[in-house]
């Protein structure tokens, strides 16, 4: 899709105010181009260009130290934060840059587990918008957040730092780092109208962050697959399954209970505080990362450790009993899919009661259908203020043609307070379809931050 107005590598007129507190630099990043916000698109051709250029003038942070990058349709959050966990209990400092945020933007830069504060980061903004006067170059909203991530790694000299990719791969602003280690933890069928029709088209975008030299841990398991990322020409490649994963997954008081396999090592009745067999999945591809990136396996106490340790706000988190309160960002049918299949293993004495708003993109029926709808007692159907957000109206639409009970409250905080209303103590409360969702709700249950 290309803006109207002028494109992002262009010197735009007048020039922005470099910022010079916190709230200015949050008016810088919102009046940036969000291409998060966006519905579908990208700007011109897909490009480095711009972020290549403005890391030049940064003195390149992105070498800054070694680091882990990971993509993937599901889990590279969550594989993220545990990946930080385990770096972390081996003594390093640990940057890591993760998207989105629940409550507040700082949470998506942090080192060793905590956020940048306010003044480091509009430190870290606003000599963006130095790089942006002196040169001309006017980066999007993700490629600013990047940067001052980059930079604020280096000013604090963490030892590894941990990337997320915001999405695909290929052409995303955080490529233009060269992790030691790539991670992918699988792919599906998500921005397709982005990254491609097909997942063939979708791997290729996230092989994309394979660089020479580099090993790859891959998650994913299609032998149809494997062949596009052997292609990226990995020094080394470690397929689940195959290389590494879980020999056992079982549900475990307060998480999961694994026996965990990579190919240096074992570990057997290794604890971790994630619910969902797919987070077992997630363990398995963070602990092969972290071996080969020491090129060697984990300690079995440091796994221990740091597995101990993990958080991952916003992911089957729950945040209340009696009901049970569970927020989950699944945010395709593949999440969906895995977030219903979580909440059957609480064995339910009672119903669980659907707090659910998506993004434009989607399709709600098959959300509906993943999370399980026919079997819920109510589904309250919300949105947020976004510009991809699907009104209610059309989340409701498909729920109540599934056959579900519906109600239509489009404030996401209104919505809970509905869903707790009408659920008995022997219920589950899950709220799903969206992390912005998840955020609103995160913010009127929780009062730590994320």
């Amino acid at each position: 899709m290309t803006l109207p107005s002028s494109s992002p590598s262009r010197r735009r007129l007048p020039l922005r105010p470099r910022p010079t507190s916190y709230e200015e630099a949050l008016a810088y990043l919102d009046a940036s181009v969000d291409l998060e916000a966006l519905v579908a698109g990208r700007f011109e051709a897909p490009t480095l260009e711009r972020m290549e250029r403005l890391c030049a003038l940064m003195a390149d942070p992105q070498h800054g130290q070694p680091a882990i990058h990971v993509t993937g349709t599901n889990g590279k959050g969550s594989t993220a934060r545990i990946t930080t966990a385990l770096l972390g209990a081996h003594g390093l400092s640990v940057g890591t840059y993760t998207s989105p945020d629940l409550t507040r933007v700082n949470e998506r830069i942090s080192r060793d587990g905590a956020p940048i504060d306010d003044a480091d980061l509009a430190e870290a903004i606003a000599a963006v918008a130095v790089l942006e006067e002196a040169s001309g170059i006017v980066p999007t909203r993700f490629e600013i957040l990047t940067l001052a991530a980059l930079r604020w790694f280096v000013d604090t000299a963490v030892d590894a730092a941990v990337v997320e990719v915001g999405m695909g791969g290929r052409w995303d602003a955080t490529n233009v780092v060269d992790g030691a280690v790539a991670v992918v933890t699988n792919v599906g069928l998500d921005h397709t109208d982005v990254l491609g029709p097909t997942r063939a088209d979708i791997s290729a975008e996230k092989a994309g962050i394979v660089k020479s030299g580099s090993s790859l841990v891959l998650g994913e398991t299609d032998p149809e697959l494997v062949p596009i990322f052997e292609a990226a020409g990995p020094a080394t490649l470690w397929r689940r399954d195959q290389d590494f994963g879980c020999r056992t997954n079982q549900v475990a008081v307060g998480g999961r209970l694994l026996d965990l396999f990579t190919p240096g090592a074992s570990y057997d009745d290794v604890f971790v505080p994630l619910h969902g067999a797919h987070q077992g999945d997630n363990v398995a591809a963070a602990v092969a990362a972290v071996e080969a990136f020491f090129g060697r396996p984990v300690d079995d106490d440091v796994l221990r450790e740091g597995l101990a340790a993990v958080q991952a706000p916003g992911r089957f988190e729950i945040v209340g009993r009696r009901p049970l309160v569970v927020l989950d960002g699944a945010h395709n049918p593949d999440g969906c899919q895995a977030a219903a299949a979580t909440l059957d293993d609480f064995s339910l004495a009672g119903s669980p009661v659907l707090v659910v708003g998506m993004n434009r993109g989607r399709s709600a029926t098959e959300m509906m259908k993943a999370l399980g709808v026919k079997h819920a007692r109510l589904v309250v159907a919300c949105a947020v203020d976004w510009p991809r957000a699907m009104p209610a109206p059309e989340v409701a639409a498909a729920a109540r043609q599934l056959g579900a009970e519906v109600e239509i409250i489009p404030v996401v905080a209104e919505a809970v307070a509905r869903a707790l209303a009408v659920a008995g103590p022997d219920d589950a409360v899950m709220v799903a379809g969206s992390l912005h969702v998840v955020g609103a709700a995160r913010g009127a249950l929780v009062s730590s931050p994320a």
